[in-house]
């Protein structure tokens, strides 16, 4: 199977090739499917935090000893 590019996106490929982005258009086009496949999962691993919160959101407790410990480490520090 072989993919076609339009002029415009292998200019933009040749152009990140001289930038020195990648050594090879094979090579900008792996970076590039790494990085959205790295995007992806950054964004999955996020919406399940977020979710969670949601569904779990800190009580005052917590708020309070979040707190604590802030105040705990700054008292801690030599300066």
């Amino acid at each position: 199977m072989r993919t076609r590019f339009s002029d415009e996106e292998l200019s933009v490929i040749d152009r990140l090739v001289t930038e020195g982005i990648g050594s090879s258009r094979e090579n900008v086009i792996h970076q590039a499917v790494c990085w959205y496949d790295d995007a992806l999962k950054r964004h999955r691993v996020g919406k399940a935090i977020e979710d969670h919160y949601l569904r779990n959101p800190q009580t005052e407790a917590d708020r309070a000893q979040a707190m604590a410990n802030a105040v705990a480490l700054t008292e801690a520090e030599s300066w």
